[in-house]
């Protein structure tokens, strides 16, 4: 037994170190290169919301007027605590990536041996693979809340994992994976469906049903009521306003647009574990195992959902995260019931051994390629966002009304109440989101003193305007983009 204990502290401090040594080679590569910020200007909304909480004891953004612009209530109230402690917001949200991204690659490791009984190695691999995965990194630094979203999705597998799953615990965790993202409420199906389809008569489903909807309840209804007292309607603002403003997306045809979102679990490790996911459906269709099934039909069914409402794969594919975790586990667990089967043949355990070979080499070039991925994208956001936000504070009224699509860094750094043309602050946009003209009626009866945006966003608002600065950034140009820039309304 102290022996079992010893070796599973092993693999704990193992990872432990992992997921720092990844957090922090990221981080430590990008400060080195000048740049010090997150790789997202949304990152920015989460912090604009957390300093008003705790600075003015509210939920807004634009101060005085409480709105729903925050995806993850929950990652923004977390941000808030390194407020108090007065912790700069990027080493805050570091250490919290740091330890989401241990705490998945354990998840994921007691996943796996959980599926695998037979599966015992001493060294931890799929908890290393996890820690080291770029997407998972990138995601535990990009200051969102994907890598808590990843931590909660894993950890409800590993509550129906158990050989009596624990349904009342994974319903309070689907509960809180609402709080995190409100698409977490798709995990409810395969909870419902295993809880349906668990050895055990019918009144033992009706009760494990009864504990995973009603654990779940307490946690999402309070969420539906925050929602409504916060922004007016049950959901937050995000959800509408993403959704309208790549409506345009949604016409390409449904097999194209699920082909986008998946190319992104291809790019990395991923590649290598695709035949594992392969043969993990075949496994899954000829013996019925009920946690995988679950587990991959939940995959599927995200991947087809922001297909058919939100099928955009940028930011490397960063909406698609949680469902990559998921691809990598049954692909890990693909694989290992290849190895178990065909074990005995010394052609397979060659093949098996290369197989290994490629899933590493694959997996530290990416993680290569994506710390330096992360600076780029850190340095775009600082360059032009955040150079931009700068020049307002010092140069702009600040009782100036400004409008803008990126308002994140802007309305962090500038301290000017702004007017969101993305609809996450003011949803009265939403409506009007691709349409130049009734923006600018709107923008208009808003008495809107200056516009900020990239150019090309909108050519019909910005041709006829008088540009009064443009961000000296290159980083963006380099890569295929332009500067931000200001003008007068």
């Amino acid at each position: 037994m102290k022996h079992w204990v010893l070796i599973r502290r092993k693999r704990l401090a193992l990872l432990l170190a992992a997921a720092l040594l990844s957090v922090a080679g990221y981080l430590l590569y990008t400060s080195w290169n000048g740049y010090i910020g997150f790789p997202l200007d949304d990152a920015w909304i989460h912090q604009v919301y957390a300093r008003n909480l705790v600075e003015r004891g509210e939920w807004s953004f634009n101060p005085g007027e409480p709105s729903g612009g925050s995806t993850s209530p929950l990652w923004s109230l977390l941000m808030a605590a390194g407020y108090f402690v007065k912790i700069h917001p990027v080493i805050w949200s570091g250490v919290l990536g740091w330890l989401t991204l241990f705490l998945i690659a354990v998840f994921a490791d007691e996943l796996v041996r959980s599926l695998m009984p037979g599966y015992k190695p001493s060294i931890p691999w799929v908890g290393l693979f996890f820690a080291f995965e770029w997407h998972l990194t990138w995601a535990s630094v990009s200051g969102m809340e994907t890598s808590l979203y990843v931590l909660v999705v894993l950890s409800t597998f590993l509550a129906l994992s158990r050989k009596i799953p624990l349904f009342g615990l994974a319903g309070f965790i689907m509960g809180i994976c609402t709080w995190i993202r409100p698409d977490g409420i798709t995990l409810l199906g395969s909870a419902v469906m295993m809880a349906v389809f668990h050895p055990g008569d019918m009144r033992e489903k009706i009760k494990r049903i009864a504990f995973l909807t009603g654990s779940f309840s307490l946690v999402f209804i309070p969420y539906l009521l925050f929602n409504l007292h916060i922004a007016g309607s049950i959901w937050p603002t995000t959800f509408s306003a993403k959704q309208a403003e790549y409506a345009a997306a949604t016409g390409y045809p449904l097999f194209q647009r699920m082909w986008w979102l998946f190319l992104p679990f291809l790019a990395g490790g991923g590649v290598v574990l695709l035949p594992g996911v392969v043969s993990s459906v075949v496994f899954a269709w000829r013996k019925r195992p009920i946690l995988p099934v679950a587990m991959l039909l939940w995959m599927g069914g995200y991947l087809l959902l922001f297909s058919l409402r939100l099928p955009v794969n940028y930011q490397h594919g960063r909406y698609m995260i949680p469902a990559m975790a998921v691809f990598f586990l049954m692909g890990f667990w693909g694989w290992l019931i290849w190895m178990g089967k065909w074990s005995s043949e010394k052609r397979i355990r060659l093949t098996c051994f290369f197989w290994g070979a490629c899933l590493v080499s694959v997996t530290v070039i990416f993680f290569l390629i994506g710390a330096q991925t992360y600076k780029t994208d850190t340095a775009i956001i600082e360059t032009e966002m955040v150079e931009t936000a700068n020049w307002i504070k010092n140069h702009v009224p600040i009782d100036s009304r400004v409008a803008a699509h990126d308002i994140g860094a802007i309305g962090y750094y500038s301290g000017h109440e702004l007017i969101d043309l993305a609809g996450l602050v003011n949803p009265e946009i939403i409506p009007i989101i691709r349409n130049e003209v009734a923006i600018q009626t709107y923008l208009d009866s808003e008495e809107t003193d200056f516009l900020v945006t990239f150019p090309g966003w909108y050519p019909l608002l910005t041709s006829e305007r008088e540009m009064i600065f443009r961000s000296p950034g290159i980083v963006s140009i380099q890569s295929g983009g332009e500067n931000m820039a200001v003008y007068r309304w």
